[in-house]
Order: structure tokens, then C-alpha cells, then sequence
């Protein structure tokens, strides 16, 4: 088992926070102590059923670690369809979690499409949700060719500007009103080709 847990640990007004969750992770790990731990399924979040369906994935920070199982599944039973991975962070110098990995995937054709975003590497702030909206025309037709569409990572702030972006890109780029792309985007999830795993 891989697990990929971003420590959070801060100070605010002198005082010294943690996430209980992570850190306790984290300080057991670092120091080899077991741990207990509860399996939770998440059957809606899979590769599609049919493999040459194409996948889009928007996994920034720890988000990535569903994205990296789905492509080594799809790498290894060899999988025909399309890998299109949004991935980001703070600063691509100590934040690009599996680079080389990534990298590889992309170099070789496996991954198809590598969009990526780290917000403090630039004055301005770019996150996956604007190279989405960059690639707006491709994006469309990846959906309109079939693809699955899967979010996975902070559900506070990033899910929503990501759902907002594509509900724009639907508008946009398929010519629809506002109720139409809000239509198109609950027929993906009828059609389990819109999933989320947020948190």
C-alpha cells in the first residue's frame, strides 16, 4: 500500500496547529511505529468499465494519489483510452509529487495530455481550474468523445472553482445556456462519468 499525506502543521497569533489526521500519520510513519487502519470504498471512483473511454482527472496536491492508481491500473492491463492528468501545487521545485513518474508516463505517449499548475512559481496565480479553461476546446471534446471526468482533493475551495470551470467550458464551448451545461454536467453523473472524491 502507497499512501500520500501532506502533514499539515502551521502557527498562528504563537500558537502551533496540526491536522490530526496527517501529522499523526506522518510522526508514526517517519519513525516506523504501526498503526491500525480503516479501508474505506469508494466504489464510485473507478477507471471506466469500457478501457478506450478516455479519462480526464484533476488531481492537485495529495489529490494525485487515486489518479496515480487509476494510470498504473490502466498501464497495466493495458488499457486503450486517452490519460489526461491536471496535476499542481505550491512550488513545482518541492510540491511535483511522482514527477518522474508522471514525466515517464508523459514521455512515453502514455499519458496523453499533462496540464500543470503551481500557483507560487509565478506573480500571478495559476491553478488547475485556469489550464482547464486554457484548454477549453480540447477539453470539450475529450467529453463529447466520451470521456470520464474525476476530481479528487480539497472539497472547500477547489472542487467548486473546478465544477465552476467546467460548467463554463460546456456553456463556452458547446454553445449552451447555463441550464444546458448544468444538464449536460448531471447527466455525466447520471452516466457515472463525472465523479469526485473530495475532502
Amino acid at each position: 500500500m502507497h499512501l500520500c499525506v501532506g502533514a499539515v502543521r502551521y502557527e498562528k497569533d504563537g500558537v502551533a496547529h496540526k491536522g490530526v489526521c496527517s501529522t499523526f500519520l506522518a510522526d508514526r510513519l517517519e519513525v516506523g511505529a504501526p498503526t491500525g487502519v480503516f479501508v474505506h470504498t469508494a466504489k464510485h471512483f473507478r477507471v471506466p468499465a469500457d478501457a478506450s473511454k478516455p479519462m480526464i482527472m484533476v488531481g492537485p496536491g495529495t489529490g494525485i494519489a487515486p489518479f496515480r492508481a487509476f494510470l498504473e491500473e490502466r498501464e497495466a492491463t493495458g488499457a486503450p483510452g486517452k490519460n489526461w492528468l491536471f496535476f499542481g501545487d505550491q512550488k513545482e521545485s518541492t510540491d511535483f509529487l511522482y514527477r518522474s513518474q508522471i514525466q515517464d508516463w508523459h514521455k512515453s505517449g502514455f499519458l496523453t495530455r499533462l496540464d500543470l499548475a503551481f500557483s507560487r512559481d509565478q506573480v500571478e496565480k495559476i491553478y488547475v481550474q485556469t489550464r482547464m479553461l486554457e484548454n477549453a476546446a480540447e477539453l470539450w471534446r475529450w467529453l463529447e468523445e466520451g470521456a470520464h471526468f474525476y476530481v479528487c482533493g480539497d472539497a472547500s475551495r477547489m472542487a467548486k472553482d473546478v465544477d465552476a470551470a467546467l460548467h463554463t467550458i460546456i456553456q463556452q464551448q458547446g454553445g449552451k445556456s447555463a441550464d444546458e451545461a448544468a444538464a449536460y454536467v448531471a447527466d455525466l453523473k447520471k452516466t457515472k462519468r463525472y465523479a469526485r472524491d473530495v475532502y
